[in-house]
């Protein structure tokens, strides 16, 4: 499939192929709708297998970003980018810097933030090349323990939706991924009384996490199987699989991965199966409320605010589902398309707008319309 085949079958507006070879720089920007705003979104960095394997992450990464947007409530639309390299062995700098060059000559239809394998160093070294950069040290910072705040009430709203009350106390979770994210929501979820069974390709981060909170360990290769009350998929995406699916312990899946479905049939195979799933770009969007928040000059009782309202975001979106009788998932998508339906009969399209001149949309309650309102990062 070519890639403008690619780009028109999830509705992409642009995608910037960009290299810089005295650094050695090779990046990919991808834009998914900019209805409610300009693009914004985490910048990773991975040593993809190949080009075709970047460019399939950054589509899909992107479009989530749009619906992660519309159904917070934000006034922004989708992007994200990819760093092709080993991230171990480059001049990050001067990486960053030509990456930062990328995202300049885009004139604002994208501002990058941190994600997997990115740092608000990093961030910082594209700022010296473009003001299009948020989670900045000095700022906003790493979105990480917005991103695990907000997933841990979505896990509470789940935990209403099928026992009844928030109370996790006694509760089990099997948590893969114990990095940035995975660690802060491990403390959030043991200081409310959970029981953690943990894993993560780093042997050390695991170690963490049960010296820190009693956590037991198993491989990453069978988190997904271990009998517990929920499953939180908070590492790289493609969790629920063919493969995996069949052999999942947990009667709740809802973590802060992105793309957590390895294909969109698979929200329906949770449903089927009687297992509950939170929509990733549902759940995990604290980590974009924290950067739109620097975007948007908000302060951190707002940002903290808004990513508690996560709970009532994701008891909304199960509502809208039992109410139209369709999974989760797609009643997530739904309520996202919806709003950004509403923007463009509204004649309200943002992707050209400069990013200080943004209102406000209220918080959007899935159950009222489209009136109002994303792997671990943003």
């Amino acid at each position: 499939m070519g890639v403008f085949e690619r780009m028109q079958r999830a509705g992409h507006e642009q995608v910037l192929f960009t290299s810089d070879p005295e650094s050695g720089y090779r990046g990919i920007i991808a834009i998914h709708d900019t209805t409610l705003g300009p693009g914004l979104g985490g910048t990773r960095i991975r040593n993809y297998g190949s080009d075709d394997e970047a460019l399939v992450d950054v589509l899909r990464l992107s479009e989530a970003m749009t619906w992660k947007a519309s159904v917070a409530g934000l006034d922004c639309g989708g992007g994200k980018s990819v760093i092709l390299a080993d991230p171990g062995t480059i001049d990050r700098e001067a990486v960053f810097r030509a990456h930062g060059r990328a995202i300049e000559s885009l004139g604002g239809r994208y501002h990058a933030a941190e994600d997997v394998g990115t740092s608000p160093g990093d961030m910082a070294s594209i700022r010296m090349e473009t003001s299009y950069v948020t989670g900045l040290e000095d700022r906003s910072g790493d979105p990480s323990p917005l991103t695990a705040l907000g997933t841990f009430h979505g896990i509470r709203a789940c935990a209403i939706q099928r026992w009844g009350e928030p109370d996790l106390s006694g509760r089990h979770v099997a948590l893969q991924g114990v990095g940035s994210v995975g660690l802060h929501l491990c403390r959030l979820l043991s200081e409310a009384g959970v029981r953690l069974t943990v894993a993560d390709v780093d042997p050390e981060r695991t170690a963490r996490a049960q010296r820190e909170f009693g956590a037991s360990v198993v491989s990453p290769e069978r988190i997904h199987a271990v009998q517990a009350d929920i499953f939180s998929p908070c590492a790289l995406g493609g969790a629920i699989s063919d493969g995996t699916i069949g052999e999942l312990g947990s009667g709740i899946v809802a973590g802060a991965a992105n793309n957590q479905l390895a294909e969109d049939r698979h929200g329906d195979d949770l449903e089927r199966l009687g297992i509950l799933y939170a929509p990733d770009f549902v759940i995990n969007a604290g980590g974009l409320i924290s950067v739109y928040g620097e975007l948007r000059g908000k302060d951190a009782a707002w940002t903290r605010g808004k990513a508690e309202a996560i709970h009532d975001t994701l008891l909304g979106i199960f509502r809208v589902a039992g109410e139209q009788g369709v999974p989760p998932a797609a009643a997530a998508l739904r309520v996202a398309q919806e709003r950004i339906d509403a923007a463009r009969r509204n004649g309200s399209h943002r992707g050209s707008v400069s990013p200080s001149s943004g209102r406000d949309i209220a918080p959007h309650h899935p159950r009222s319309g489209p009136a109002g309102g994303a792997d671990p990062k943003p």
